[in-house]
């Protein structure tokens, strides 16, 4: 056979036929090492146009995976074609060291040997949570590096340095100074698992199937008495903590009289139930009712006048106190029953009615910071509304079955909700109303610097339209509405491992 292959010009290379990558790339990572590869860049880089990328910190707390490698190696792709268009492209690499995150795994720690945190005293605590971070940055920082992420590892910026913590205290007094700042006790996303409030960001939402019931409070004063208000919910447990129902001063409602109904019904023959138009078919038919009729209609300024006793009343003196109806622009009619049950401590939209109505007063604590009811609420104290894997507790039965023997209930529907869940341990947190300190975002700032806007959301605005470019552009569209409907920002958290909020209340 001839062999032909010396007779043919074809090109060659000294690559390998084999990348052998798992063998080479790490002797690239030591040349670059060994001839300071960031430090050089640096140099032979000075006097081109700045460009840094400054880094949204991961969490220390754990090994890398697959969400970091794409977030860091298309920074790295960011930040090398910068430089290679001509500028002097920095990469500024950081750690978020604080916060739940990281004391969370403190406090699994503690629970795999039998420990009770809450034993343990507050700075070895704190002691502990410093070292795991400062274990898990170094253990990251040659995670990223192994990806082949070119950045100045060397100085990274950590949210738990001295320095770093006194920036912070910094920035915070300013919002002391200008009036931002304030102590207020109104509902918040509260993880009963981890025992601390979350901000919006902390919050993630996931379906899960829940209890909806609709509820019989009966009308005692205004003009229809023996009648009795239907209202829905989704949390039957805030049923305990509830001061008026809300209804919807352009919703049509009727009075329904029940005729025909099976005899071990909740509904039975003879009550006359107050819902909306639009939705008393669909309820009557989920609580068996067979046989019905519309006796009239009933306009808002009749609802305005009415005034219901609170169901459990029948079952103990606790709940002996009237239910007003209130006229609240968040109540519509395509879904539940015209009516929305009013537990001020546990909703946002709840409590801002009984804000403007001045009613804060009447607001119940019924709730403990575990989930739990406290001692003095009859029939359920102790009871948690989710136990300690972020189950359903035993609470909402509890409620259930003390409104059925009460004879309270109209229906029951088991239904899948998108419902809000703590983003570090997956369970299920609730609103509730407990002491905290904001930030307003809404209040004018009066400091001499309005010619961006006169309160943070429009400033915050004003960048955002103004000074930021996004890539992709959609990007903007997100975080302008996240902006636009936020509430004020809760800042404070009751956790031990963080930065204090730093300042002083005259008592």
């Amino acid at each position: 056979a001839h062999d032909y292959k010396h007779t043919l010009f074809l090109p060659s290379t000294a690559f390998p036929m084999r990348a052998g990558l798992p063998a080479r790339e790490p002797e690239w990572l030591a040349r670059w090492a060994r001839m300071d590869l960031y430090r050089r860049l640096r140099e032979t880089s000075a006097g081109r146009p700045p460009f840094e990328l400054h880094d949204g910190p991961p969490y220390a707390n754990g090994h890398l995976h697959i969400g970091h490698a794409l977030n860091k190696i298309l920074k790295d792709f960011v930040v090398r074609s910068r430089q290679m268009l001509g500028f002097d492209s920095a990469y500024v690499p950081g750690w978020d060291c604080h916060g739940l995150p990281i004391e969370w795994k403190i406090e699994e720690a503690y629970r795999a040997k039998g420990q009770n945190k809450d034993a343990v005293p507050i700075n070895e605590l704190r002691a502990e949570c410093r070292k795991f971070a400062e274990g898990w940055v170094d253990i990251q920082r040659d995670e990223f590096k192994r990806l082949g992420v070119t950045g100045d590892w060397d100085n990274p910026y950590l949210t738990m340095t001295f320095d770093a913590e006194a920036a912070i205290a910094g920035a915070f007094l300013q919002f002391v100074m200008n009036g931002s700042l304030y102590q207020g006790s109104k509902p918040v996303m509260w993880s009963p698992m981890e025992q601390t409030a979350l901000a919006e960001a902390e919050v993630e939402y996931h379906d899960r199937q829940v209890d909806t019931v609709w509820v019989k409070f009966p009308v005692v004063s205004g003009g229809q008495e023996g009648a009795a208000v239907a209202i829905w919910t989704t949390t039957p447990w805030t049923l305990p903590s509830n001061r008026a129902i809300a209804y919807g001063a352009d919703v049509a409602y009727g009075l329904y009289a029940v005729t025909e109904a099976p005899a071990d019904n909740w509904v039975t023959p003879g009550e006359r139930l107050i819902m909306a138009d639009t939705l008393a078919e669909s309820i009557l038919s989920r609580a068996r009712v067979t046989g019905f009729e519309r006796v009239r209609g009933v306009a808002a300024h009749e609802l305005a006048g009415l005034t219901c006793a609170h169901p459990l009343a029948k079952a103990d003196p606790f709940w002996d106190y009237p239910v007003p109806l209130l006229a609240g622009d968040f109540v519509t009619d395509d879904t539940g029953s015209g009516f929305v049950h009013c537990a001020p401590s546990h909703g946002e939209d709840d409590y801002e009615l009984f804000r403007q109505k001045g009613m804060l007063d009447r607001i119940t604590h019924n709730v403990g910071v575990a989930g739990e009811f406290v001692d003095n609420v009859p029939f359920f104290a102790g009871l948690h509304i989710l136990d300690r894997k972020g189950r359903e507790g035993p609470a909402n039965k509890a409620v259930l079955d003390k409104l059925r023997e009460v004879g309270a209930l109209v229906a029951t529907q088991r239904q899948t909700i998108s419902d809000a869940h703590s983003w570090r341990s997956k369970a299920p947190v609730i609103r509730l109303n407990r002491p905290q300190w904001f930030i307003a975002i809404d209040r004018r700032l009066d400091d001499g610097m309005g010619e961006n806007g006169a309160t943070i959301r429009e400033r915050a605005l004003h960048s955002i339209d103004h000074l930021v470019s996004f890539t992709p552009a959609r990007g903007k569209n997100r975080l302008r509405a996240m902006i636009e409907n936020r509430p004020d920002w809760v800042v404070s958290r009751q956790r031990a491992w963080g930065v204090p909020l730093t300042c002083f209340q005259h008592r």
